[in-house]
């Protein structure tokens, strides 16, 4: 609770309470209906309503201090009563037993929202002690999946350098092992990009994209290791689809996908790539490969960081893909579609 809140709220019980004692001496309904037996009725009625409120909102002090406050406001109008009365003293009896009952009601209220707040405090230390373990787990995991995806590179590098400073390495060998040197530093790089990538992501930059041209660039990039691989590339895209994105963002989750589609692929079949319009007016992107598929075990894991079911990778791939979509306000699906093989299904919010 802050303290403008608390202001706040202490603002609106004095509101009430003064509200609720001007009842009691009869300032508003008496002045309106007169000396009714109904009006009489709610004098002492009126007065719970400050002491629940201010129990709900501060527990059991709050209860007992708005009772407090209510007691001492109406006591001078109860004796003065009597002082001019003497036959309201039976009055008087009833209205110190409603007192009581104020202080009851006080007390009770603000002992079961004390009670809900602790059991609230309590739940909320469970859940950040859960995030603190989760983070620490999560931290665990990257360090050990560093440590494994950099740990074969440097081993190759070091066999190469060693290779290479022999005076007896022919020319031939050695222009081979400076290319495994640059290329095992790249994959090293890579991998931390994909770490920093996954533990400080940045905010997309929104602009009006075309992702029907964006797709078909990416594609583009990805024709060789496609044809490479004896892959056919088979596209469906709906011409001047629009979003509001982040071009560079979009472009690696395609390129990562349909990575991920040629790694699962089999020899001779096709990488299939539709982007179209759906009936909701959203924008839909499916990237699909015809290869074994995801087991149905594995199905529900595979965007969660780490989770992999490759030799060798950081299991981040998906997981980066997946908060790059959410950040577009869109979601991801993986399914498995008849004939075989899986399904990216990406649906994000037209963009005009």
């Amino acid at each position: 609770m802050t303290i403008q809140n608390t202001k706040v709220k202490i603002l609106i019980l004095a509101g009430v309470t003064g509200l609720t004692v001007a009842i009691h001496y009869g300032f508003v309904l008496e002045s309106i209906f007169g000396h009714a037996e109904w009006v009489h009725a709610l004098h002492s009625r009126f007065c719970y309503l400050p002491i629940m409120i201010s129990a709900a909102w501060f527990g059991l002090r709050g209860g007992v201090l708005a009772a407090t406050v209510i007691s001492i406001a109406i006591m001078p109008y109860l004796f003065g009563a009597v002082a001019t009365n003497p036959n309201h003293i039976t009055s008087l009896s009833q209205e110190l037993i409603e007192i009581f009952f104020y202080y009851t009601f006080g007390v009770l209220i603000g002992l079961l929202v004390d009670r809900e707040m602790l059991v609230r405090r309590r739940h909320e230390q469970t859940r950040l002690e859960l995030e603190r373990s989760s983070r620490l787990s999560m931290v665990g995991q990257m360090a050990a999946s560093v440590a494994h995806e950099i740990k074969n590179p440097l081993a190759s590098i070091k066999g190469a350098v060693e290779i290479i400073s022999e005076d007896s390495t022919p020319k031939q060998d050695r222009d081979e092992f400076k290319q495994i040197v640059a290329g095992e530093i790249k994959r090293i790089d890579g991998t931390v990009k994909e770490f920093l990538e996954f533990a400080r992501p940045r905010e997309p930059k929104r602009i009006r994209l075309n992702l029907s041209t964006t797709l078909q660039t990416s594609l583009r990039q990805l024709e060789k290791q496609i044809s490479d691989a004896g892959l056919t590339l088979r596209t469906e895209i709906q011409p001047d689809i629009v979003i509001n994105g982040d071009p560079e963002k979009i472009h690696q989750v395609v390129l990562n996908l349909t990575l991920n589609a040629i790694d699962a692929s089999t020899k001779g079949s096709d990488i299939e790539a539709a982007l179209k319009r759906d009936h909701h007016g959203s924008v839909r992107l499916a990237i699909r490969d015809h290869g074994k598929g995801i087991a149905d075990a594995d199905l529900p894991n595979i965007f969660e960081p780490f989770y992999t079911t490759k030799t060798t990778g950081t299991g981040l791939g998906l997981a980066i893909v997946r908060s790059i979509v959410e950040a577009h306000a869109g979601t991801i699906a993986a399914i498995r579609p008849t004939g075989g093989g899986t399904a990216m299904i990406i649906t994000l919010p037209s963009g005009g």
